[in-house]
């Protein structure tokens, strides 16, 4: 589907989407009527394996809706994973799981970095990773982004091994409309890059290590003197995920230590960084609270929803399949956090993991929903 054609079906999407939400809010305005527990999903190993859904995930995400379709039980998708921008993700998986997902329901690793617009809105920064790192930045309103493959093309041979790779990320930069003259790639050399976010997964780990150094190391301006490293975010920290691969993967936390063991052999000071995604705390707190928007009238002082008098949930269910990262995350988070964990992708026990253990191991995602509707009696 070309992106045009995307964009027109989206923007559709988008208005029957905003009314779906503000009838949803509605039909719980009334305190007594509001669920007292909602649901945050993990996406990899729990509800898809690559785009295959996985355990049972169409079948337990139809029973949060009622017969018309319409949602009765809030929950969103809690992931690490990302790459693309909230909206685009929310239709992808509108696709795979035939249910009506809402973008305001998908929370991507990436999704705290909408909290430093004000700091870098206008500076040169540096999206890294697969998908579209880029657009993600942009649609949350930085003014000055370029993609790892787009920056690396103004540099005249900064990765000595491109003549060897057979990929076309470099001959995509190249035919991309902001550097079609020389003086444009020239002003980007001269620019000072302020901030470098991994927004997901690297694709092309040596050139990306390669180049990151050297922004890092000479205060954003390769090929200069050494200089005060700009800020270096991460969208998470997962050392392995589950993918339709039998065994784990590699994830943005491995990259994370190749980049910081390759800096700090080579640099006199070791790199400073920050990391968001599950399992902080912060993670499970701004998921509550998009739970809370769900459900809450649009009228609402959404200041009010860390407030204990007006916190809408008794419980709220973590679903996820990795222990060290979905339940680490619930258990540190506390009340009202509920941690289920699923045997369909990085945990594959008989019992409990033994260092972060859950409140509940399931064998999928539908008995986990099985067991919450049954507990809650809902189903």
């Amino acid at each position: 589907m070309s992106f045009r054609i995307f964009t027109k079906v989206w923007q559709r999407r988008t208005r029957n989407n905003s009314t779906v939400l503000a009838s949803f809010s509605r039909t719980f305005s009334q305190l007594s009527s509001r669920p007292s527990f909602g649901v945050a999903f993990d996406i990899d190993g729990v509800i898809l394996l690559g785009n295959a859904p996985v355990g049972g995930s169409l079948r337990a995400l139809r029973r949060l809706y009622d017969d018309a379709g319409r949602l009765k039980i809030p929950y969103i998708f809690l992931t690490n994973g990302g790459g693309f921008p909230e909206y685009k993700r929310a239709f992808e998986l509108s696709q795979l799981l035939g249910v009506d997902v809402l973008p305001s329901q998908v929370v991507q690793g990436h999704s705290p970095f909408k909290q430093l617009v004000n700091r870098f809105e206008n500076e040169l920064i540096v999206a890294v990773g697969k998908g579209e790192p880029a657009a993600v930045l942009t649609e949350y309103g930085f003014k000055n982004v370029l993609s790892i493959d787009e920056y690396a093309s103004c540099f005249e041979n900064i990765d000595p091994l491109a003549p060897y790779k057979k990929w076309t990320t470099k001959l995509v930069a190249d035919q991309n409309t902001k550097f079609k003259d020389g003086d444009s790639r020239n002003d980007v050399c001269s620019q000072r890059v302020h901030a470098a976010f991994i927004v997901s997964d690297p694709v092309d780990w040596s050139r990306d290590i390669q180049v990151l150094c050297d922004i890092l190391r000479t205060g954003g301006l390769p090929g200069r003197n050494i200089g005060p490293q700009p800020h270096l975010y991460f969208a998470n920290d997962d050392l392995e995920y589950q993918t339709a691969f039998p065994s784990e993967r590699l994830g943005m936390g491995a990259f994370r230590i190749a980049l910081e063991s390759i800096f700090n052999r080579i640099h006199s000071s070791t790199l400073e960084y920050t990391s968001f995604g599950k399992p902080h705390p912060s993670v499970f707190k701004n998921a509550e609270i998009v739970l809370q928007q769900l459900i809450l009238p649009p009228c609402h002082d959404l200041r009010d929803v860390n407030d204990m008098n007006t916190r809408c949930f008794k419980t709220l269910y973590m679903i996820g399949d990795n222990p060290s990262v979905d339940i680490r995350g619930a258990r540190q988070a506390g009340h009202p956090w509920f941690s289920i964990l699923t045997r369909t992708g990085v945990f594959k026990g008989k019992e409990n993991d033994n260092n972060f253990s859950a409140d509940l191991v399931v064998d999928t995602v539908e008995e986990a929903v099985d067991y919450i509707l049954r507990k809650e009696c809902t189903s």
